[in-house]
């Protein structure tokens, strides 16, 4: 292939990452070389994870002693305040809900990242996979094609030439030729077991990957409705709704706490991985290929041999020599044996064939092709990936945070619409200074029956001609009462008239 050498060079933040503290479940220092077989290296990105359980204890701890300094510590409030301040309220829900949505975008900016990083994983192992697989069918073909189709024309040949000793040695050059074909086959190395480790890999990648961006979106998703129910609960001041939006707060609390503990705990892991993937690939790869396989691949130096050079050099000259022994062979050997034409070609068809595939196996088996592969994985998953799993851990840091105060406002909005209902209780309908008091003042029928001692038989009559005595008035009530227009003095006659 016409592939240039790449280099990968780990990011600077995943040494930053590389370099935290690892420590076990008694808190013992534990080497951050990339281990995940050995459980105090799993210990150690566990204790990772517990950051997210920290937090939410925390967060759970503020908001008892919160809900305390509500019940218990805000009795002493001057009485007679009796709309207190709301504007400390306000713009507390509004400054948890601007960070919200802030932590939305970086979540978003994060999660793309992230799937990004992975996708370019996976197409990388799947590229590199088809590598392996295509390798494996060249060479099996080519084996299949030295043992049984040059093999049986041979066998043929060599009983049509069995009168001629000249040709039979001629024979026998050409079938040590075709084990020497098979013979390097045989040696070069099996990557059917590569081949499928490296799908299972790409597929469980690619699934894992999936659900991990589905999860996100939707916790994302779940956050913008919050912060848009809250606003709507906080206008309407409905305890119902009020309930509800408690409910969601917490739970997206305790998935902004778990998630930022599961993303710290695989960035952290990712990270030691990308700081020396060489060799902690070179161990697991090698039950599958010998280390000088490896070490081709994962590094591509021109300091390097090629392990499948020699190999391939012997092939090719093999099926070179046999190709001049079967021109040969055609221009000697058809005049006399006509029959003998027909395999001759057929040696001839399959060593073409054979040419070919040789030809394209040196192409694939050479490193660069496979290490661009290996280079764009790690690119993929230590730059994208990594960097954005640390914007999926600042999301769930600043949510975590800004869920918390504003479970804080809502318990405090709560509380507020509780000292309002019993204001409401406790006023005075006879007080003529009270809102509710003066509203009542203007129902005529209730005045009415006030005036008359709640008698409703009285409540629609005039006052003259009762028989009881009437009314005193204060100067600015007769007023009123005095002032008759000439239109009523002809109206109701002079009955009314002083």
């Amino acid at each position: 292939m016409a592939t240039a050498r790449l280099d990968y060079v780990a990011p600077w933040w995943t040494y930053w990452l590389h370099n935290f503290p690892h420590l076990n479940f008694v808190f013992q220092s534990v080497d951050n070389t990339f281990k995940p077989e050995e459980p105090s290296y799993q210990q150690s990105i566990v204790v990772f994870a517990f950051i997210g359980a920290v937090g939410l204890c925390l967060s759970l701890l503020l908001l008892v002693v919160y809900l305390v300094w509500l019940c218990v510590c805000r009795h002493d409030i001057d009485e007679e305040t009796k709309r207190p301040d709301t504007c400390c309220i306000t713009w507390a829900a509004v400054l948890s809900g601007l960070i919200i949505c802030s932590a939305v975008g970086v979540g978003f900016y994060g999660n793309s990242e992230t799937n990004d990083g992975m996708y370019q994983l996976t197409y990388s192992l799947y590229n590199a996979n088809h590598t392996f697989g295509t390798i494996n069918s060249m060479v099996t073909g080519a084996k299949e094609n030295a043992e049984t189709g040059l093999k049986q024309h041979l066998e043929r040949l060599d009983e049509l030439f069995s009168t001629r000793p000249d040709l039979l040695q001629a024979l026998r050059f050409m079938q040590l030729m075709v084990n020497n074909v098979i013979q390097e086959m045989t040696a070069l190395p099996d990557l059917n077991t590569a081949n499928a480790n490296l799908g299972n890999v790409a597929d469980q990648t690619a699934f894992v990957e999936y659900y991990r961006w589905l999860t996100y979106l939707l916790l994302l998703i779940f956050d913008l409705v919050i912060c848009l129910t809250m606003c709507l609960g906080m206008a309407k001041q409905s305890r119902w709704l009020l309930i509800l939006i408690m409910g969601l707060v917490m739970l997206s609390m305790i998935l902004s706490w778990v998630s930022l503990g599961a993303g710290m705990a695989t960035a952290v892991g990712t990270s030691d991985f990308c700081v020396s993937p060489d060799k902690f690939i070179v161990n697991q790869t090698k039950d599958v290929i010998t280390a000088d396989v490896a070490h081709y691949y994962l590094f591509c130096s021109p300091n390097l041999p090629n392990p499948f050079q020699q190999s391939l050099t012997i092939c090719q000259r093999s099926v070179t020599t046999m190709q001049i022994q079967i021109q040969n062979l055609l221009r000697l050997t058809v005049p006399i044996f006509p029959s003998a034409e027909k395999d001759l070609l057929g040696i001839q068809r399959l060593l073409n064939s054979t040419e070919f595939s040789l030809h394209q196996l040196t192409a694939l088996l050479d490193c660069r092709g496979i290490h661009k592969d290996y280079v764009d994985a790690l690119i993929g998953m230590c730059y994208d990936g990594v960097e954005g799993l640390l914007y999926l851990s600042l999301f769930s840091l600043l949510a975590a945070c800004a869920l918390s105060a504003m479970l804080c406002t809502i318990l405090r909005v709560w509380t507020l619409m509780g000292s309002r209902d019993r204001e409401y209780d406790d006023i005075d309908e006879e007080d003529p200074f009270n809102p509710q008091a003066r509203r009542l003042s203007y129902n005529p029928r209730r005045n009415q029956a006030m005036l008359f001692g709640g008698n409703p038989r009285y409540e629609n009559m005039p006052l003259i001609g009762r028989g009881s005595p009437p009314p005193s008035y204060s100067p600015s009530m007769r007023t009123p009462y005095m002032s008759i227009t000439e239109a009523q003095i002809r109206h109701f006659g002079t009955d009314f008239q002083i």
